[in-house]
């Protein structure tokens, strides 16, 4: 979150050390500063400030006195790999240790010290940013003799992003003494901390050449918990001191013998983490220390655990809070999601292709066109739709409203006019009073009851309320009464979140790319898809590149949920693959590179897994306790 981000004079000094670095886009803004502030003297968020500056300081120290000096070697000698990684992880620790309020209050520079190591791309701007920090230096430090470290041009580069890493630090170092923040701001981002554990730490998503770091990270993360809780515990009893020996038993849990491709992923989540949010959400109740409820976030700021049922708010990505959902809406959205009526010539509905029948799909590689033909991408299911950032392979659309217009107005798919069918539902009297329940405020507005916008609305409301997060698996790692899972499918779920990278581009708790833990934006990748399973010709999609002339965004598609998976084949953009069996084995190779396709920008590991057949088989197992059929359909 940017609080007091705006200070010209810091934002003046962040200019001049920042010497041309992109800015990130900027995070929505926080709940308001209520209750007592770090303005105060010696209050609890005072002393937490003061941590995490000393935290900062130690970071920068360990750059400025070990990271550079042995990057900065002038002597034409092998660098000193060893010390070099020693220092690395030296330095991501450190990072660990301020990270819950790094990235809470500062995200956008947080991005740039410990980001993903992909440029970001302004698609509104055609403009692409490098991407900087912690993990563009991974790669350059590991496997060793690979990483082109020996080389000047190795060595250049390596200097040049310790430096970046170096400037960025210092920018964090100098927002951070400009934050207010109370008590309030202290437990979100600490519960928001035991969601990142989850969902980005114990995943590697942060380590991915260095997976032995993954779990001393994933502590030190933990860790940071520490000295704020610590501060609400007195005399070593009550329920904070209660608090930090759960958070030392879970840090415990994360050390050796842990190995990453042995560690009980899901035995932690059930029996560590999950009790850990909710113990912190009542410690804070306890207190008096109210949760930001009525703040509209993705993930509700009440929410104990990443798991929790009614966790999401699919309003969030509306844009507009006049067009938030209410039963009428959805009522309303459900009949004209199944009436011909927005079609040109009235052959067609919503439901023609995404059939509730069929998880919200139809079961074909490419749907027909009207006029006979195949249309050129596969159709999704809408299920949980309402929780992405960015809607069709292309991300194209921001919201479920766009993209009800886009489809209903194209001459293949439903050949349509918005303004034609307002007309005609303008004529229905079952229709109108319909919108009147819906759009109540209507009364008083100008113009017609029954608008292009107001069908628009109505249809995006009722596929946000096509919301399914209660499959056995969401049973199961809430620790329901009853929930079982077999020992393939706990298995797979620990190879999905740990050897087999899935989780690291199909995010938990919603299995797509939607990015955790604020969940405010969608991710694609590039994956290197053939034509068909087995051919070694590159599906010729351009992708997002057809819309925004990015050498990163070619043949870049968005990350689909994985969630009904089960029930959605057939697979992949093009609907090429027929079976699970065929797109796990495509993951297995590596994707398109390790397939041997020409895909120089592929954004997915081209190294093979190494998954064996009773390994797909239980990845297997585990995506199909995905399934979720319950609700109104």
């Amino acid at each position: 979150m940017n609080l007091r981000q705006s200070n010209s004079l810091i934002l003046s000094l962040v200019l001049l050390i920042s010497c041309g670095s992109p800015t990130a886009k900027p995070a929505p803004s926080p709940p308001a500063l209520t209750g007592q502030t770090t303005e105060q003297a010696g209050s609890r968020p005072a002393r937490v400030k003061q941590d995490v500056a000393r935290g900062l300081t130690h970071l920068l120290a360990l750059i400025d006195g070990e990271l550079l000096p042995l990057c900065q070697r002038p002597d034409a000698r092998p660098l000193p790999l060893d010390s070099l990684r020693r220092a690395f992880r030296r330095c991501r620790l450190a990072y660990k240790r301020v990270e819950p309020f790094a990235e809470y209050f500062l995200p956008a520079t947080s991005r740039l010290v410990n980001g993903a190591p992909v440029p970001e791309v302004e698609v509104e701007e055609t403009k692409m940013f490098e991407a900087a920090g912690l993990q563009v230096l991974e790669p350059l430090l590991y496997p060793g003799p690979a990483s082109g470290t020996r080389d000047m041009t190795g060595r250049r580069e390596l200097v040049r992003q310790a430096v970046r890493l170096r400037r960025q630090v210092r920018t964090l170092q100098l927002l951070w003494q400009e934050q207010e923040f109370t008590e309030a701001h202290v437990f979100d981002a600490l519960r928001q901390q035991v969601f990142r554990v989850v969902a980005l730490g114990i995943t590697g998503f942060d380590t991915p050449l260095s997976p032995a770091a993954t779990f001393p990270e994933a502590a030190a993360a933990l860790a940071a918990l520490q000295a704020p809780l610590r501060l609400y515990a007195r005399d070593n009893t009550g329920p904070a001191a209660h608090l930090l020996t759960r958070l030392q038993t879970a840090r415990a849990a994360l050390g050796p013998p842990a190995g990453f491709a042995s560690f009980d992923r899901l035995a932690f989540v059930r029996r560590h983490t999950n009790p850990l949010g909710r113990a912190l959400l009542a410690l804070q109740r306890q207190l008096g220390i109210s949760p930001f409820a009525g703040e509209l976030r993705a993930f509700r700021p009440e929410a104990a655990t990443l798991f929790d049922a009614d966790g999401f708010n699919p309003d969030f990505y509306t844009g507009n809070r006049q067009w938030f959902t209410n039963p009428a809406k959805v009522a309303l959205g459900r009949q004209l999601f199944r009436d011909p009526v927005l079609s040109g010539g009235g052959g067609r509905s919503c439901a023609s292709c995404h059939q509730p029948g069929r998880a919200f799909t139809d079961g074909q590689a490419l749907s027909a066109t009207l006029s006979g033909g195949r249309l050129r991408r596969n159709t999704p299911t809408i299920l949980n739709a309402g929780l992405q950032a960015g809607q069709f392979y292309d991300l194209r659309s921001p919201s479920l409203e766009n993209q009800a217009g886009d489809v209903i107005g194209n001459l293949d798919e439903m050949h349509g006019s918005l303004d034609a069918a307002a007309g005609q539902l303008a004529a229905q009297a079952r229709y109108v009073a319909q919108f009147r329940r819906a759009f109540p405020e209507a009364g008083s507005a100008p113009g017609p009851l029954v608008s292009p916008v107001r069908i628009q609305n109505a249809l995006a409301a009722y596929e946000r309320s096509l919301l399914r997060l209660n499959s056995p698996f969401d049973r199961y790692v809430r620790a329901e009464a009853g929930a079982q899972l077999s020992p393939a499918a706990i298995r797979g779920f620990n190879l999905y979140a740990g050897r087999a990278r899935c989780a690291t581009c199909h995010f938990l708790p919603l299995t797509n790319g939607t990015v955790p833990p604020t969940f405010q934006d969608s991710e694609a990748e590039v994956l290197g898809v053939p034509t068909r399973p087995g051919s070694r010709r590159l599906d010729p999609d351009p992708g997002r590149y057809a819309l925004t002339k990015l050498d990163p965004l070619r043949h870049a598609f968005k990350t689909p949920t994985l969630r009904n998976v089960a029930l959605t084949a057939p697979y992949m953009h093009n609907g090429q693959y027929r079976t699970l069996e065929e797109v796990l084995d495509f993951y297995n190779q590596g994707g398109g590179l390790g397939l041997g396709l020409d895909v120089d920008n592929q954004t997915l590991p081209p190294d093979k897994l190494g998954l064996t057949k009773t390994d797909m088989a239980d990845l297997k197992a585990f995506l199909l306790t995905l399934t979720d059929t319950t609700g109104r359909q």
